[in-house]
């Protein structure tokens, strides 16, 4: 984001010859409180937007619908953006009267609450603009309350290394020791700031049939989401936005959540993994099984695989596995 922020700050600079700018929203509220799911410590929860179609598909057709109604009937020049270039959708859908960015940082609207996706419409055409909708958030405080790993340092800030969105789904390395314990059974995403939202009362269910939870992406168990290979997680998971983390990624998530479940009988898939072709889940697979198992166990498990392993991170993983079994094993 620093490195676009002079293209951020003014759409013609993404478009010079641009005049207007058509903000959109889709509904895609969920029929029931997702957060239920978070009390199920053997599944895996997956974020409400990522459990069918990749929005961004099904966003831009529509724009592109849209985008070619209005070039024909204006006779403009348009551009269509969704996630695909420096826009500022929150500000500009503000700006529209679509709703108003909430403390949390995500739009809220009166009509649908906060479960949006949204889309921009660049146009040569000059158009009347809207009147902007205005902040009714108040004194509530919910969305920064509930957040697991303290991401909000502040009303309307959001600190992303914080976020368990952007942990579980763009952070490409280890995420920190100290946020995994607040990821719970999140293995994709997190909704608990927008879940929260009271003007989620006037929200309805979205009704785009491309966009509507599958059964089979809801409450995953974690014990199956641990055994997928490359090709498995592939076919499991083509065409959603869950597919772009990558099988590593992913799997490394399962196994901060199978840490976090407290099952452990959990921990053979754990086990299992120590010998994973990637370091990155074999070093969460260390991490899973030093809150599964007594230390005694645990250091069963290190010897030998501690001086054989060749990646720096994972044997780093199992000095602090070590370290925290021996730690909490004394203060019993």
């Amino acid at each position: 984001m620093a490195d676009t922020a002079e293209r951020r700050a003014d759409p013609r600079s993404l478009w010079p010859e641009v005049r207007s700018v058509i903000l959109l929203g889709l509904n895609y509220g969920p029929r029931e409180n997702p957060l239920a799911e978070l009390a199920r410590r053997d599944r895996g929860y997956i974020s409400v937007y990522a459990r069918n179609r990749d929005y961004h598909d099904v966003i831009k057709g529509k724009l592109k619908e849209a985008a070619g109604f209005l070039a024909a009937r204006a006779s403009s020049d348009v551009k269509v953006f969704v996630d695909t270039a420096p826009v500022m959708e929150k500000p500009l859908a503000e700006a529209a009267g679509l709703g108003w960015q909430g403390k949390h940082t995500v739009v809220v609207s009166r009509d649908f609450g906060n479960w949006l996706f949204l889309g921009a419409i660049f146009t040569t055409a000059d158009l009347p603009a809207d009147e902007p909708e205005r902040d009714h958030c108040g004194s509530c405080r919910r969305c920064l309350d509930i957040c697991p790993t303290g991401a909000f340092p502040a009303p309307y800030r959001l600190d992303a290394r914080r976020c368990i969105s952007y942990l579980t789904i763009e952070h490409k390395g280890h995420i920190p020791e100290e946020l995994r314990p607040g990821i719970g059974n999140r293995i994709f995403g997190c909704d608990d700031c927008l879940a929260v939202c009271p003007w989620n009362k006037f929200a309805q269910a979205g009704r785009e049939a491309r966009l509507v939870q599958r059964e089979d992406l809801t409450a995953l168990p974690l014990e199956e989401l641990a055994r997928l290979d490359d090709p498995a997680f592939r076919t499991r998971f083509s065409g959603t936005p869950v597919k772009r983390t990558g099988r590593d990624r992913f799997v490394r998530n399962v196994l901060i959540a199978i840490g976090n479940s407290g099952e452990a009988g959990l921990a053979g898939e754990a086990e299992r993994l120590l010998d994973d072709a990637s370091p990155l889940v074999r070093a969460m697979a260390v991490w899973a099984l030093s809150r599964l198992l007594p230390i005694e166990d645990v250091a069963s498990h290190a010897e030998g695989r501690q001086e054989r392993e060749s990646d720096a991170d994972v044997r780093a993983e199992w000095r602090r596995a070590l370290a925290s079994a021996a730690e909490a094993a004394g203060s019993s």
